[in-house]
């Protein structure tokens, strides 16, 4: 085998250019006219399109970071009727002893804080430490014979 002998086993296959005459006709495949028809431009893309609909965030005042607090923690509620189950007569109701039983989860590996609700009846007498109370829950605990210590 010779230099000039050599050949490829696939030959280069060459991107069909359109619009430069040849066997492609007239307007060679691009329609008629307008922006598409032209050289060098084309529409943007269909996910921009979709990005410029959604509507812009409103409602978070003027400076959004200073009215927005992401990192706030909100307390993690318990009723009354859990209080009713779980717990005995004597017994101290703190966010550890919540924690314990399961009633709430840990915020960022700390012991969240807690806020019992007056959802349910209390019959037994609680101390209730370390816990934000509705005004219904203390009135509550309070009525039952219990105590509420801050």
């Amino acid at each position: 085998m010779q230099l000039h002998e050599l050949q490829r086993t696939h030959p280069n296959k060459s991107k069909l250019r359109v619009g430069r005459g040849g066997n492609r006709g007239k307007t060679s495949g691009r329609g008629h006219k307008g922006q598409n028809a032209r050289a060098g431009t084309g529409g943007r893309p269909e996910e921009r399109d979709m990005i410029k609909k959604l509507p812009k965030l409103r409602g978070h005042g003027i400076n959004r970071a200073r009215t927005v607090n992401p990192d706030k923690e909100r307390a993690q509620t318990v009723t009354l009727a859990y209080l009713e189950r779980a717990y005995q007569t004597g017994d101290t109701v703190t966010p550890r002893g919540l924690l314990a039983l399961g009633a709430v989860a840990r915020f960022r590996g700390r012991t969240p804080s807690v806020k019992i609700l007056a959802t349910g009846t209390l019959t037994k007498k609680l101390t209730v430490q370390g816990c934000e109370l509705s005004q219904g829950a203390r009135s509550a605990v309070e009525n039952a014979g219990g105590a509420v210590l801050e």
